[in-house]
């Protein structure tokens, strides 16, 4: 019997596998599924070495927001080694004006407060607004938020501010691609997502919605359901819940 596939899935800012749990649970019996933590890294090519020095020779690749950077990183180290790329509620631009503040003030929250602080003031834009007091999800998100550090939060920080533009690089990528968002993502817009799957040659655009940002975890159903789709494989989870559908 030939050994599983492996799918990686690589959290975003301020996330863990949390984020993933319905996608885990779905795929846990067709692929190896890996969440890889790079919280002791500070730089984006530092980390996308780091995911491709623990992988097999090849993998199917999804990274949401940050994770989603990290992703195209590794792709773009590793091309051949990637069969299918899929990017998640997130960006290929580099730092821009002003972005450096906003993140620096979360920051200084961050290490004069606790994380619970930045829970409080950084999450509530990540998800659809209809979802503020559901505490189905609201719960467990702030309580992977807490379980993040200062220091792990700086290193995140700042990779971003230094992340490189990985714009250049979209028409090069070979691979099945799937670009997915939120429709009411406010921090990675539709738009931006567009722009992404236009240049990929060949790739796939899904909207979800009534979803923020937080999309794996928000929607995890019709998120499985497009993951379903780029893995070609059946429909692992037809009785997957919505949240606070």
């Amino acid at each position: 019997m030939s050994p599983r596939p492996a799918l990686i899935l690589i959290p975003g800012l301020l996330c863990d596998a949390t984020v993933w749990k319905e996608q885990i649970e779905a795929f846990a019996s067709t692929h190896e599924v890996i969440v890889p933590m790079l919280d002791g890294l500070d730089s984006i090519p530092d980390m996308a070495a780091a995911v491709l020095e623990h992988a097999p020779p090849e993998f199917s690749l999804a990274g949401h927001s940050l994770g989603g950077r990290i992703a195209l990183e590794a792709i773009r180290q590793a091309p051949r080694r990637v069969t299918r790329l899929a990017l998640l509620d997130t960006g290929v631009h580099p730092c821009a004006a002003g972005e450096p503040a906003r993140r620096r003030e979360l920051l200084s929250i961050a290490f004069a407060e606790v994380m619970r602080a930045i829970a409080r003031v950084w999450l509530p834009p990540m998800v659809h607004p209809r979802r503020h007091r559901d505490v189905t999800v609201m719960g467990p998100l702030e309580a992977m938020v807490e379980r993040r550090t200062p220091a792990s939060f700086r290193n995140q920080v700042d990779a971003l501010l230094n992340r490189p533009d990985a714009g250049p690089m979209l028409a090069s990528i070979r691979c099945r691609t799937l670009v997915l968002c939120g429709r009411e993502d406010g921090w990675s817009p539709l738009i931006q997502h567009e722009q992404i799957a236009a240049a990929i040659g060949g790739s796939v655009l899904a909207v979800i919605d009534e979803c923020g940002h937080m999309a794996p975890f928000e929607r995890p159903a019709e998120v499985t359901r497009e993951l379903c789709r780029w893995l070609d494989v059946r429909e692992v989870r037809d009785d997957s819940a919505q949240r606070g559908g």
